[in-house]
C-alpha cells in the first residue's frame, strides 16, 4: 500500500496567516464589525463558512457572514501578492516524491488562490493532485478536506497529513488521519499537541531534515 502525504496549503507551505488574520480583521471593519486581530488569527486555518459566527457570534454570521466573506476574499486578493513561500515547502514536496509517497495539497481556499500558490510553489508537475473549496461542503475542523484529498490521491494507503493549525489536527483526527505539524501558523506546540498532533517541527525545513523519522520516510 502507497504512503499518501496530504499537505496543508495555507500557513504551511505558503506563509499566509498573518495576511488572512488582516484580511478578515478588515472584512469585519467594513461591516460595522470590530473584533480583536488576535481572535481572528485564533480561528486561521478553519474554513470561512465557519469562522464568522466562531470570531463574531451567530447573530452576525446569520445577518453579514455572506457580506464579510465576500469582502474577504477581495481584500486577501491585494494582499497575496506579498505572500512568499514557507522555507524547504518546495524541497520537502520533491523528498517526499523522492521516497515514493503520493503527494496531495489539501487547501479549501478558492480555485484562483490555489492556483497561484501552485505556480508559486512551481509543484504543478510534481504534485498528485490538489484540492480547492469546490470539493468541500464543509470546510476544517470538519473532515470533508482530508476525506477529499484522499480521494484524489487516488489510491489506498497509510495517510499522513502536515499542517499547522490545530483546525487541520482537529480534521485529520475526525478522518482517521494522523498530523505531522508545523509551527508556521503561529500556533504552539503544546496545543499542536494537544489537538492531537503525532509530532511537532519547528518549521518545514526542520520536518524535511526530519523526514526519515516519520512515516513518509522511503
Amino acid at each position: 500500500m502507497s504512503q499518501i502525504a496530504i499537505l496543508d496549503v495555507d500557513g504551511t507551505l505558503v506563509d499566509t496567516n498573518y495576511h488572512h488574520a488582516i484580511a478578515w480583521f478588515r472584512a469585519f471593519r467594513r461591516n460595522d464589525v470590530t473584533v480583536p486581530v488576535w481572535r481572528v488569527h485564533r480561528h486561521i486555518g478553519m474554513g470561512g463558512d465557519q469562522l464568522v459566527a466562531a470570531v463574531a457570534g451567530d447573530e452576525v454570521e446569520e445577518r453579514l457572514g455572506d457580506a464579510i466573506r465576500e469582502a474577504e476574499g477581495e481584500l486577501y486578493r491585494e494582499l497575496i501578492d506579498e505572500v512568499q513561500p514557507t522555507e524547504g515547502s518546495r524541497e520537502l514536496i520533491e523528498d517526499l516524491k523522492a521516497a515514493g509517497n503520493v503527494v496531495v495539497l489539501a487547501s479549501s481556499a478558492k480555485e484562483w488562490e490555489v492556483e497561484h500558490y501552485i505556480e508559486l510553489l512551481d509543484v504543478a508537475e510534481i504534485v498528485d493532485g490538489w484540492t480547492t473549496s469546490a470539493d468541500v461542503e464543509r470546510t476544517k475542523p470538519k473532515p470533508d478536506l482530508i476525506k477529499a484529498a484522499l480521494e484524489k490521491a487516488g489510491r489506498d494507503g497509510q495517510a499522513t497529513l502536515i499542517g499547522d493549525t490545530v483546525w487541520d489536527v482537529e480534521a485529520a483526527g475526525r478522518a482517521g488521519v494522523e498530523t505531522l505539524a508545523v509551527l508556521t501558523g503561529g500556533f504552539s506546540e503544546a496545543e499542536l499537541r494537544d489537538a492531537g498532533a503525532k509530532d511537532v517541527f519547528t518549521s518545514v525545513d526542520e520536518l524535511r531534515r526530519s523526514l526519515v523519522e516519520t512515516p513518509l520516510s522511503a
